[in-house]
C-alpha cells in the first residue's frame, strides 16, 4: 500500500470555526464512505465520496487534496481486503516415519489424476520429473542410510525421478533449494541412484502420493504412487549400530560424564559431598586428560569437604590447565580460591 503525498501551496491561514468546520466534515465524511461500503460492497470509492452531499459541495482545496488520500487509502485497502483465497490444485503435504531410530520426512505436492491420463502423457516417460507439483519434492533422514543399496549420508535431499514405462529412476539430489528441475542437471549432485521395477496398483488413486511402507526395524520401502502406478525404493537404516552401542555403554555402567554431573550437581546443590567426591575422582579417572573445569569441581568438593591442602593442589592443577588452554576466567577463579584456602 503506497502513501501519496501531495504538495500544497500555502493556504491562506483560516479562521477557527472554519478549520473546526472543515474538520468536522472530513470525520463525517469518512464515517459516511465507510458505512456505504459496509453495506454496499460494490459500490466504488468515488461513488461513496460523491453521495455524500458534505463532500460533493465541498470546495475547500484542504479538503479535496484530504478526501483524495482519504480515497486512495480507502481503496488500498478494500483491493488487500477483497483478494480471494482459494485452494491451491495441488495441496502441499508433510509426512514423518520413524523407522528403528531414524527419523524420514518428506514434503511434496499432490496434484490430482482429474480424468487425464498420467504417465506417458501429463508426465512423459524418459524426462526428468519434480516427483510432484509445484516446488520439487523432498525427503530428509536423521541418520545415515543406504537408499536402494547406495550409502547415503543423514540430511536433507530432492526426490527426482525419470519415469519409464517398465522401470522408473529415483534420484536424491544434494541441491534441494532449487524448486522445481534444475536447469543443468550436475551428475555430481547425485547422492544415490536407485533403478526400481513400475508395480500395477489395483485401482487408480486419484492424489499423487509419497509415503514410507513395509516398515520394519531396520528397513522400509519408498512409495510413489499416481493413478495406476506404483514403484518402490528399499531403504535400510542402522538400527542394529545404534541399539547394540547403545546397551554397551548402558550395560558399561555410568559414564565419565554421568558421574561429573552428579557430582556437579550434589556440590551446587550442597548434598552429601563425600559422595561427590568419589563420583568426581571416578569420573577424572575415567578421562585419558584432566580437563581444568573438572578439576576445579573436585578443588571445590574438596574445599567443601575442608581438605584445604588437597583443594589448593588440585586448584593449581586446574589453574595451569586453563592457562594452557587460554580461559583465563578459570585462571581468575583459581588464583582467588588458592588465596583463599591459603588464609
Amino acid at each position: 500500500m503506497g502513501i501519496c503525498c501531495l504538495q500544497q501551496d500555502k493556504p491562506s491561514k483560516p479562521a477557527l470555526n472554519e478549520g473546526i468546520g472543515v474538520q468536522s466534515r472530513l470525520n463525517k465524511s469518512y464515517r459516511f464512505a465507510a458505512f456505504l461500503f459496509e453495506r454496499f460492497p460494490d459500490l466504488s470509492v468515488w461513488d461513496a465520496l460523491n453521495r455524500n452531499q458534505n463532500i460533493q459541495h465541498t470546495t475547500n482545496s484542504n479538503m479535496t487534496r484530504t478526501l483524495t488520500a482519504v480515497a486512495l487509502l480507502l481503496s488500498s485497502t478494500l483491493y488487500v481486503s477483497a483478494q480471494v483465497k482459494a485452494p491451491r490444485p495441488s495441496p502441499s503435504a508433510e509426512m514423518e516415519q520413524t523407522v528403528g531410530h531414524t527419523e524420514i520426512e518428506i514434503e511434496y505436492s499432490r496434484p490430482g489424476k482429474k480424468g487425464r491420463t498420467i504417465f506417458g502423457d501429463l508426465v512423459p516417460y524418459g524426462k526428468l520429473w519434480r516427483t510432484g507439483a509445484n516446488m520439487a519434492s523432498t525427503i530428509e533422514f536423521n541418520t545415515d542410510i543406504t537408499f536402494g543399496g547406495k550409502e547415503v549420508d543423514a540430511g536433507k535431499y530432492a526426490l527426482y525421478t525419470i519415469p519409464g514405462e517398465k522401470t522408473w529412476e529415483v534420484f536424491l539430489y544434494n541441491d534441494w533449494k532449487i524448486g522445481g528441475t534444475p536447469d543443468e542437471w550436475e551428475e555430481s549432485k547425485i547422492a544415490a541412484k536407485a533403478t526400481v521395477n513400475v508395480q500395477k496398483r489395483g485401482t487408480a488413486l486419484e492424489s499423487f502420493r509419497i509415503s514410507v511402507e513395509n516398515v520394519k526395524n531396520a528397513s522400509a520401502e519408498l512409495m510413489i504412487e499416481w493413478d495406476m502406478t506404483a514403484v518402490a525404493v528399499p531403504i535400510t537404516v542402522p538400527t542394529d549400530d545404534i541399539t547394540m552401542k547403545s546397551i554397551e555403554r548402558t550395560m558399561a555402567g555410568p559414564s565419565s560424564r554421568d558421574y561429573a554431573s552428579a557430582a556437579a550437581y550434589y556440590l551446587d546443590e550442597k548434598k552429601d559431598m563425600a559422595q561427590a567426591y568419589e563420583w568426581m575422582k571416578k569420573a577424572l579417572e575415567m578421562r585419558d586428560d584432566n580437563p581444568y573445569w573438572l578439576l576445579r569441581r573436585k578443588a571445590l568438593i574438596e574445599a567443601e569437604l575442608g581438605k584445604k591442602e588437597a583443594a589448593i593442589a588440585t586448584a593449581k592443577k586446574s589453574l595451569d590447565a586453563a592457562k594452557e588452554a587460554g580461559n583465563m576466567d578459570y585462571v581468575r577463579m583459581n588464583e582467588k580460591s588458592i588465596a583463599e584456602w591459603s588464609k
